[in-house]
Formats: structure tokens, sequence, C-alpha cells
């Protein structure tokens, strides 16, 4: 009871009250449960230490998969300018509620994926909710799905100035073997940090471990690569949903 109180007064006033590892924050109040999670710093203390750690105000943050917008509004405290992508309607519309909450005027928000090229494409979360952090383009027939727009890497970057970006950060629910080939040339020009989440957990069994080495060898020009989970093709980045840290 005492739950659904907090909540009406929440939607009431028009946003929870809370904070990121530290800053404080209007949130949306439909996801107030997670932004409790957060404010308590039970939510991925190390994505806000990477963003601590490469993120400054004379270079720039591009978010691919940003959800509800967490990184997005830590990264617009800390970043000169934050180009980021949500695909999913019920996830893209809380962001740009939080962007809006917060005045973020150094945000660019895009409600498309990263793909071949401009298209529709068809995405349900794994989770089986619209709008959750599972949401991929690989569950095309998943339940409660939605037609998303998809946009080239290459028309992208060919209309915005990327140099310099600093740090990418990449979640998008398995998508990424697909979609980080087409950034690879500006990876490798570029050198930002790259914060990537793997998810071979949504592939067929039999396709993990080469698709993984295949993600390996696409980065081994970085010359580090840190994460608890250790190599990209260790047996824990091939049944759980670890992150890499790849740096220069």
């Amino acid at each position: 009871m005492l739950t659904r109180v907090r909540k009406m007064m929440y939607r009431a006033r028009g946003y929870y009250d809370g904070a990121l590892a530290g800053e404080r924050f209007r949130l949306d109040p439909y996801h107030s449960k997670f932004w409790r999670k957060a404010t308590a710093g039970q939510w991925e203390p190390d994505t806000f230490a990477v963003l601590d750690r490469f993120l400054d105000r004379d270079h720039d943050y591009l978010d691919i998969g940003a959800w509800i917008g967490p990184t997005v509004l830590y990264g617009a405290r800390k970043a000169r300018h934050v180009w980021c992508f949500e695909p999913d309607p019920e996830a893209f519309r809380a962001l740009a509620w939080n962007i809006a909450l917060n005045d973020l005027n150094n945000v660019s928000a895009f409600a498309a994926a990263i793909s071949e090229d401009v298209g529709i494409a068809r995405m349900a979360s794994f989770g089986g909710e619209k709008g959750d952090s599972m949401t991929s383009l690989l569950n095309a027939e998943g339940a409660n799905g939605s037609d998303v727009l998809t946009i080239s890497w290459a028309q992208f970057a060919g209309s915005v100035d990327l140099s310099g970006v600093s740090l990418v950060k990449m979640d998008i629910e398995g998508a990424e073997f697909d979609v980080l080939p087409a950034l690879l040339p500006w990876l490798k020009a570029q050198r930002p940090a790259l914060y990537l989440s793997t998810h071979a957990s949504f592939l067929p069994p039999e396709e993990r471990a080469d698709r993984m080495a295949a993600l390996s060898e696409m980065l081994s020009f970085y010359g580090e690569c840190e994460s608890d989970a250790g190599s990209l093709t260790s047996e824990a980045a091939l049944t759980r949903f670890p992150s890499f840290l790849f740096t220069a």
C-alpha cells in the first residue's frame, strides 16, 4: 500500500527526485522502482565510473542503446555533447521525458536503431514487456514488439561532427554483432574508448563462440581490454552479459 501511495505521489508531482552516482536529477515517475535502485547506488556503479573516467567538457559522448536515460543524463552533466540512440518507442518516450525534466540542452536523442540502411525493423523484448531494458532486434518475432526506424552508421556519421567523441557506450541486446562492423573504420580512425556490453546468450548456442571470437578479432586494434569476465571468448562471456572496456 505504501509503495502504491508513493507512486501516486511521484506521478502527481510529475517526477521522482533521485540521484545517479551522487548527481541529483528529476526522473520520470513511471520508473520509480528503477530510479530508487539507481539512487541507492545499486545499478551499474562500474558504468558511472567509466563515464567519469572518459568524459569531460571538452569531449563528446556517444550512447548507443540509451534505454530510459540513466547514462545519458549522467553523461550530459560530464560531456560537452551527448549523441544517443534508443529505438524502443516506450523507452524513448521516457528518455525524452527525462531529458526535458532536467533541461539538458546538450543532448541529441534519436528514436532509431543503427543498422545497415534506412528502413523499418521489428524488435521486441526478451523480457516480454515493451520499454524494458531487454528490447532487441534479435527478437523480431517476440511478443509485444514494435516497428522501429533504422538508419545506417555511415548516414549518421556523415551528417554530424563526431571528431570530439571520447567514449562510445554500446548496449544493444545482441545487435552488437551486426552493428559493430559498420563502426569499425571510424573506431580505428578515431580510437575513442569503447564500453561494450555483450549478449552472446541471446544467440543460438552453436553460434556463440564463433561470433564472440569474431568480435575479439575485430577489436584487436585496441591496446587494452578491461573486464571482470576476462576475454571476449571466456566462458563467462559466452554464458552471461558482461561489459568490456576497450582503450587505445
